[in-house]
């Protein structure tokens, strides 16, 4: 094992829930910058194995979501993996750098927002993982408004809407 693997091995074995998120968000980003190098070059392989990784990654984001527990939120994310999932599919079969290149810049801004989730966890003295309550899944909590800031019903594309 390289000490790359094994340090990114003992950070997740450590990681919060909100932190292990947010590692996925950089690995599906880091997928697809991959596939962006190999469709730029000509490579098929590459491209696939970028972009299929990038797929598994989403759709283990989207296998944790709790729809009971996560209200609106869950239901926007829900929406958004699908969305994301739907275009690289077409991004693969088209060979379409641009669509590729939408989807990493709409990962970084919902990634953005997990990283505000957080930073505002880490300040409060007693932030410890736990098991969310109830009233952090409303929309006061500061989690939802930030992620909602991001992923909301306003920025969401008619067509999320079910």
């Amino acid at each position: 094992m390289d000490a790359r693997t094994s340090y990114r091995e003992g950070a997740v074995r450590g990681a919060t829930p909100v932190q292990l998120v947010i590692c996925l968000y950089e690995q599906a980003i880091a997928d697809l910058r991959r596939a962006l190098v190999a469709l730029d070059q000509g490579d098929i392989e590459g491209r696939t194995r970028g972009i299929n990784h990038a797929l598994k990654v989403i759709t283990q984001l989207q296998g944790t979501l709790d729809m009971e527990r996560g209200g609106a939120v869950a239901r926007n994310l829900a929406r958004f993996y699908a969305m994301v999932r739907g275009a690289l599919v077409e991004a693969q079969v088209r060979q379409s750098a641009a669509t590729v290149e939408q989807q990493i810049f709409l990962l970084m801004q919902v990634h953005e927002a997990w990283c505000e989730v957080e930073r505002t966890n880490t300040t409060h003295p007693a932030s410890q993982p736990r098991p969310l309550t109830r009233a952090e899944y409303e929309p006061s909590s500061t989690s939802e408004r930030a992620i909602s800031e991001q992923i909301g019903s306003e920025r969401i594309p008619s067509e999320w809407n079910a």
